[in-house]
């Protein structure tokens, strides 16, 4: 059971930062929704955590855009889920995303270590 500071150790995903983590997980293999929120919340240190409320809507557009596709499949605990799979679309938007996110990150360090000050 989380604890009242776990929840406050959680971070707000910043918009479009979760299709980036979809995809992420995505090339790993096909999951399913549950799989995709487990694989984030574990990577992430149980720092990030994928609502339901988020996530499918997430999923359906980026299934939307061609980025994923979705077939549905017996799970392991022999269930129908619906399985989603990165395209190729989606490999190369992931790449641009990753590439635009890793130049946000330098460029909000570098403000951030800034030791001049704004007169």
């Amino acid at each position: 059971m989380a604890t009242r500071s776990s929840y406050q150790n959680r971070i707000e995903l910043l918009q479009g930062t979760l299709d980036m983590l979809i995809l992420k997980t995505l090339q790993w293999g096909a999951q399913h929704g549950y799989g995709i929120s487990q694989a984030i919340r574990v990577t992430s240190g149980e720092v990030l955590q994928v609502e339901t409320g988020s996530l499918y809507p997430a999923l359906h557009r980026l299934e939307r855009q061609g980025w994923v596709t979705a077939e549905w499949k017996q799970s392991e605990s022999n269930q129908r889920a619906k399985f989603y799979k990165i395209t190729k679309l989606g490999k190369e938007q992931l790449a641009s995303d990753y590439e635009r996110w890793e130049k946000m990150v330098a460029t909000i360090e570098a403000i951030m270590t800034s030791r001049r000050g704004v007169v």
